[in-house]
């Protein structure tokens, strides 16, 4: 399984997305500092319910909780853009 992949089943686990896009990013960051060890630059759009009543601060810390070891393994910058089907004109 990709990391794209990986990342998506630990969202959709964790959150039930009524949305979730994810998008690797690291080809644009080839040679990178950060992106020598073999770390992945991601983008995360996702839009759950679970978000409600949680602060953009929350969320994210939420995000990063369901990817778990990935944080650590596989990712060296997640871009997170976590929203509620309200806020996402749902």
């Amino acid at each position: 399984m990709s990391r794209p992949e990986r990342i998506r089943a630990a969202l959709e686990a964790a959150f039930a997305p009524l949305q979730l896009d994810v998008e690797d990013d690291s080809h644009r960051h080839a040679g990178h500092a950060g992106a020598r060890d073999g770390r992945g630059h991601f983008n995360v759009s996702i839009v759950s319910e679970a978000f409600a009543g949680m602060a953009p601060l929350a969320r994210h810390r939420a995000v990063y909780a369901a990817l778990g070891d990935m944080m650590q393994t596989d990712i060296h910058a997640l871009s997170i853009k976590a929203r509620t089907p309200a806020e996402a004109g749902g």
